[in-house]
């Protein structure tokens, strides 16, 4: 079941994030993620928000599938790029073999602990063999909200790794960094790059 607090504070800010966003700059990890990818490959971006990531990768040619379960930030994407997002939540993805790339970008943070590896389940049946799946998460551990009211589930890197390959992905890089996110708070972040075995 999604985080309803989470969902109305991104209703209510979507505008504000839009602007935050890094709307108009190229980000290299995903021109890495678009150019691992066939041409016109279909991708899922999951938890587009106000779309950024998906303009771009519509933009590059590929065949974009955006979903995210904020109506305010479906709009604001619509608003800003003519994108048609999917409203829906994570547990709207019941596809099987149905995208050569998913793009995970800081959306399943906000996954309760307990739905996380069905939620990773899906994604590898969703994804074709040898498909692409990038996801990046803050690290640390337990639960928590921000200062926005945002909840937020955080892994140790064993325990995302396990996860993923539990799920049938193959990591096949890894990053590390440290950012602010939304809410003004620093954090410690990894993202990992997978194939579907």
């Amino acid at each position: 079941m999604p985080d309803e607090r989470t969902i109305a504070l991104y209703d209510a800010e979507a505008d504000v994030y839009a602007e935050q966003s890094h709307r108009g700059r190229r980000y290299p990890r995903l021109e890495r993620f678009i150019d691992a990818l066939p041409p016109g490959a279909r991708v899922l971006d999951l938890g587009c928000g106000p779309g950024t990531w998906a303009a771009r990768m519509v933009e590059r040619g590929l065949d974009v599938d955006a979903l995210d379960a904020s109506t305010g930030m479906a709009a604001a994407a619509k608003s800003a790029y003519g994108l048609d997002v999917r409203v829906g939540t994570f547990d709207d993805v019941t596809g099987e073999n149905a995208y050569d790339g998913i793009w995970a970008h800081y959306s399943l943070l906000h996954a309760p602990r307990d739905a996380l590896p069905r939620h990773l389940a899906a994604l590898a049946r969703a994804l074709r063999r040898d498909g692409h799946f990038l996801i990046v998460m803050k690290l640390g551990e337990g639960e928590a909200r921000d200062s926005k009211d945002r909840l937020y589930t955080y892994y140790t890197e064993p325990k995302l790794e396990r996860l993923l390959t539990d799920a049938g992905f193959a990591i096949t890089e890894r990053e590390h960094g440290d950012d602010v996110g939304f809410d003004g708070s620093p954090h410690r972040y990894i993202v990992l790059h997978a194939r579907k075995l």
